[in-house]
């Protein structure tokens, strides 16, 4: 009787492996099929960008990541910026870039170390080597949504060794807030540096610094590939703006907070206004050599007058103020400001104010910021 029930069920197992057999059959169809798509979509890609002068190319390259992903292999990869003013070539060692067929909207890259830039042609000018980076794009690569940018342990270098960037991390991410990138795009892009610094650029950079700055990019036409000068110059006819939603920089004891907004003139140059909140300005100003620079100017009469007042709390503390000019020109542009808190901290917010790329600190100039275009 037991014998009779379990023969049809044995019978089962043929159209089953037969069915499982079929069904593997049309998901390696459907796989390489999209593959192909996949593979002529990157090739039209790779023309668009040719058009905007930009050049990608592989010494080699292959797709895989069957049965469940996509999954781009570039060896030696190459990048050829000819819109650039001078032209540059970036290599990298290679490049994956890789999608999920659940999430095919996802791609996801990890670039492999090193990475170098040069003129065509020429010997290498920079060289950036890193533990691991990674981009995530959400959206197609003609109409991205976000792109998010992963970095651990990034240097930049010149040949010869001297290093010219360092952190511990870097991440940027951006995303569309409005608009889309072909009308109109209102874009936030968020900075963030663990333990940077750049000692080649400022010896107040020399320092480890951690960043965190968030900023809204208003009045592009559109986000279609064009050089970042003329972008700005389209940015300044239309009016547009940086927003600084928010800017966090800490080095030691030296805590720095900014909000406001940033425009153009006609000459390419910053116009506006940061409401900046230092705690321990007497390192900020000391730090970027300001402290030496405005005691070489003779401190101003709003300073001088700060330190009057300073003498006349405690006769005798302005001459002392005097010999030592860093504390002193501090606690002068400090009484210019609004008392404020960092962090439990005593601060003190200013305005930072840039016109046609001057800068003032209150009422100090700083210096003028070259044009960006």
């Amino acid at each position: 009787m037991n014998q009779r029930m379990s023969a049809p069920r044995r019978r089962h197992w043929p159209l089953l492996i037969l069915g499982l057999v079929a069904l593997a059959g049309l998901w390696a169809s459907f796989w390489y099929y999209a593959a192909n798509i996949a593979e002529r979509t990157i090739a039209g890609w790779q023309a668009r960008e040719a058009q905007s002068g930009r050049d990608y190319s592989c010494a080699s390259q292959a797709i895989g990541g069957f049965p469940f992903s996509f999954e781009l292999r570039c060896a030696d990869a190459a990048i050829a910026l000819n819109s650039n003013v001078p032209p540059v070539a970036v290599r990298a060692k290679g490049l994956v870039v890789s999608a999920s067929l659940w999430q095919p909207t996802v791609l996801r890259s990890e670039f492999l170390t090193p990475l170098s830039a040069a003129e065509p042609g020429q010997d290498p000018i920079l060289i950036a080597r890193w533990q691991r980076a990674q981009t995530e794009l959400h959206g197609l690569p003609t109409a991205p949504e976000r792109v998010t940018i992963r970095i651990d342990e990034p240097a930049v270098d010149r040949p010869g060794g001297d290093n010219l960037f360092r952190a511990a991390r870097l991440s940027l991410d951006g995303r569309l807030v409005s608009g889309t990138v072909r009308d109109h795009p209102v874009i936030e892009a968020v900075l963030k540096l663990a333990a940077a610094s750049a000692p080649n650029w400022h010896p107040a950079a020399a320092k480890a610094v951690d960043a965190d700055i968030t900023v809204v990019l208003r009045g592009l036409k559109d986000f279609s590939p064009k050089p970042w000068p003329e972008r700005l110059r389209e940015l300044q006819v239309a009016g547009g703006r940086i927003e600084v939603v928010g800017a966090r920089v800490q080095q030691d004891q030296l805590i720095a907070t900014a909000t406001g907004a940033l425009g153009l003139s006609p000459n390419g140059r910053l116009d506006g206004t940061l409401a900046l909140t230092v705690a321990n300005l007497t390192d900020l100003l000391q730090g970027l050599g300001l402290d030496r620079m405005l005691a070489q100017r003779q401190a101003p009469g709003q300073i001088e007058s700060a330190i009057g007042a300073l003498d006349r709390l405690v006769p005798g503390l302005g001459n002392v103020a005097r010999q030592n000019a860093g504390p002193a020109i501090a606690a002068g542009i400090s009484m210019m400001g609004k008392p404020a808190e960092l962090d439990g901290k005593p601060a003190v917010t200013l305005p930072l104010r840039f016109a046609d790329g001057v800068a003032f600190l209150g009422p100090l100039p700083l210096g003028a910021v070259p044009p960006l275009f």
